[in-house]
């Protein structure tokens, strides 16, 4: 089971940046961003829930996940404005690292505070 969930989060993975990539090069990069915020680990990771699971438990691992997809979403917009602010201003390496390192950080501590609920 667990090399099928990994060959399924490949596929969607891979899928969705060459998508996003095509979109980008035929439409422009506004429309490649908007493909590239492609849910494809969630759609991955709720597909794969059920190799594992089943019944209501099945049930509960899905809204788990949901809730936490929700959460990841909110912090990957937050990231995404900060990169715009950041980039124009500190060049794109520059701007893309300080991007991450902060995503990182409040990732980290969301997960934190979330993980006792």
């Amino acid at each position: 089971m667990f090399v099928s969930a990994l060959i399924i989060r490949f596929l969607l993975g891979g899928s969705a940046v060459l998508v996003s990539t095509i979109i980008a090069r035929k439409l422009g990069e506004k429309a490649g961003g908007i493909f590239a915020a492609f849910p494809a680990v969630y759609l991955a990771a709720l597909l794969t829930v059920r190799l594992d699971f089943a019944g209501d438990e099945l049930i509960a691992h899905s809204i788990l996940l949901s809730k936490g997809a929700i959460i990841g979403m909110a912090i990957n917009i937050l990231f995404a404005m900060i990169a715009g602010y950041l980039l124009p201003k500190e060049g794109w390496i520059r701007g893309l690292i300080h991007s991450m390192v902060i995503w990182f950080v409040v990732s980290m501590f969301v997960a934190m505070i979330t993980s006792h609920y």
